[in-house]
């Protein structure tokens, strides 16, 4: 675009007759009216980066100059990405960094273009010695507004470069006013791509939400493995999935373990790694900083490391694992609960993806979050399925309760005394099965032998109302006063589990379950034997979780709340005896 052409004023082309001015202004305004129109019918289906491509070429057609290039930033600062595009090709344009932040910053803050006449004399401009390699000496910077879609998204602008090979241009105020349009409609590009990713985002978010949904309604009990293993396989489809990873937190052990991968074969399901690694530390600790840094941003609900070959974060083993499957950025998602992390996922940018743009980062954010909502759903399965027994308990009792009152006129006796305690112990387990439903179970001192006794009483009766006499109860050796600390519910709740399997197991001719409690070292341990045919690997099979169905899986609860108890369980088989035995922490105390 010649600047001579838009010299002249309104007075000298009206003096200049009609088709003088006509023939100045008319070529002009239709090919700005052709560049609008291109700009309006941008196809949205092409990348940002292509996008940005066809504007910056266009732009530097339209305007005659050297070189133009958009730069996108965040929070008045930080670049999030540039687009050059230019006259000639360069073999390494890219590397070139010809931009300066503090005149981007000035030009956003006060929404103003600046026009630099000679970048030579230009002193704000630190890094000069890129305009020589590419022989420009001027340039044109425009803000650009960002359009902001609600009060979370961060503050956002950018700029506009128009870079020329004139020295000590000026530029004309209709160059001026120009540019600033093209800049409004880089903005309008920006919004309609925003609308198009949110529309997008959003049908994402509902498929997430229908899958995770329709794997639960199967009335399967589900583990996290199960729910990643059946859940990712299907939304890569539709989500840019191309490796990812679960890992489970084991605080007792101080590791992460790797629970199930996607693709699995390009994974070693079952290793471990230290929690004291940085990357992992950052993830389980969430103690911050938080922000954008050189290799990595860092945020409450994601690590992102964008150049793993020079980030701090990552291990050098980790390095050379990612530079050798050609994995060029890495995000961590940590899976808490009550703020806590329990779990965390790692996507990989790998191949032709190099980074992860932030609609995909916010569609994973939100599938780590459904996916501890679908967990969560199933600890409430759990609790609801455990409170059956409970049920079943009040129910016979309260048979029994009217039953003896209907015999004695005076009900006051031990058989009724008894009943009523079991009722009220019932209630109160019920009352407290709640409070951990809510969160609020608080640990207190537990009586290692009271616990295993009265549930076992319970348990007793309840088979005794059922008319069951061929199972056989028997409390081989009840020790005393050891103690040990935790969520009494938590408790309960393992012996129940494990005495409602002992007494399943017995077969139809009939057995025998017994309990019985000692101190063993720096340990309490229960014991509970019941008559049964079972292999030793499959019960072993359900402790560690593998079937993910409701088969065996109070026995995985078991293990899983005796973990959280610093505890350990073992299951012997011999004789035709299935034994289980609990050890828990005694308390320190009591040694």
């Amino acid at each position: 675009m010649a600047e001579e052409q838009f010299s002249l004023s309104a007075e000298e082309i009206s003096t200049n007759g009609r088709s003088s001015s006509e023939d100045i202004i008319y070529p002009f305004i239709n090919r700005l009216i052709h560049q609008a129109e291109t700009i309006f019918d941008l196809d949205l289906s092409f990348s940002e980066a292509d996008i940005f491509q066809i504007l910056t070429q266009n732009i530097v057609h339209f305007f005659d100059a050297e070189m133009a290039s958009i730069w996108l930033l965040e929070n008045g600062g930080q670049p999030l990405a540039s687009f050059v595009g230019q006259k000639r090709l360069f073999n390494d344009f890219k590397n070139a960094e010809l931009f300066d932040m503090a005149i981007a910053g000035e030009v956003v803050r006060n929404r103003r273009p600046l026009s630099i006449p000679d970048i030579w004399k230009e002193e704000r401009w630190q890094n000069k010695e890129p305009f020589r390699q590419f022989g420009v000496n001027s340039v044109l910077v425009v803000p650009i507004a960002f359009p902001r879609f609600s009060g979370q998204d961060s503050d956002q602008g950018g700029v506009l470069q128009i870079f020329y090979r004139e020295r000590e241009k000026r530029f004309s105020l209709l160059e001026i006013e120009t540019a600033e349009l093209f800049s409004r409609r880089v903005s309008f590009v920006l919004a309609r791509k925003r609308v198009k990713a949110l529309q997008k985002s959003s049908a994402i978010k509902d498929r997430i939400v229908e899958h995770i949904f329709r794997r639960l309604s199967k009335g399967e009990g589900i583990l996290m493995r199960d729910l990643f293993n059946s859940v990712i396989p299907e939304l890569s489809g539709f989500i840019n999935i191309q490796r990812c990873a679960l890992f489970s937190i084991n605080r007792q052990n101080k590791e992460a373990v790797l629970e199930a991968g996607y693709p699995e074969k390009a994974h070693g399901i079952g290793k471990t790694r230290s929690i004291e690694e940085p990357y992992i530390k950052r993830i389980v600790d969430q103690t911050g900083p938080f922000g954008q840094f050189e290799h990595e941003r860092i945020d409450h609900n994601y690590i992102l490391i964008t150049n793993p070959q020079r980030s701090h974060l990552v291990p050098g083993d980790i390095r050379y694992f990612l530079e050798t499957q050609n994995i060029h950025s890495v995000l961590y998602l940590p899976l808490k609960r009550e703020k806590e992390v329990n779990y965390f996922l790692t996507f990989d940018a790998q191949g032709y993806h190099h980074q992860f743009a932030e609609e995909e980062i916010d569609i994973l954010v939100f599938l780590g979050m459904e996916l501890m909502k679908g967990l969560s759903l199933e600890k409430l399965y759990d609790l609801l399925h455990d409170s059956k027994n409970i049920a079943i308990s009040q129910a016979y009792f309260a048979k029994r309760i009217q039953n003896i009152l209907n015999k004695e006129k005076y009900p006051k006796n031990e058989k009724l005394n008894e009943a009523v305690e079991i009722i009220w112990e019932g209630s109160n387990r019920l009352q407290e099965m709640f409070l951990v439903l809510f969160g609020e179970g608080k640990e207190a001192i537990v009586d290692v032998t009271e616990v295993p006794r009265k549930r076992f009483l319970i348990y007793q009766e309840t088979m005794k109302e059922m008319k069951k006499d061929t199972i056989h109860f028997i409390q081989k050796g009840l020790t005393p006063s050891l103690r040990f600390r935790c969520v009494p519910f938590h408790a309960e709740r393992v012996i129940d589990n494990l005495l409602s399997n002992a007494v399943a197991a017995i077969p139809d001719e009939g057995g025998e379950v017994s309990i019985r409690t000692w101190q063993q070292d720096f340990w309490v341990v229960i014991e509970i034997v019941n008559t049964g045919r079972v292999s030793k690997e499959e019960m072993e099979r359900h402790l560690r979780g593998e079937e993910g169905k409701r088969k065996g899986r109070g026995l995985h609860v078991c293990n899983q709340l005796i973990g959280n108890m610093g505890g350990e369980i073992e299951v012997e088989v011999k004789d035709g005896l299935v034994i289980f035995r609990v050890k828990l922490p005694v308390l320190k105390s009591d040694l």
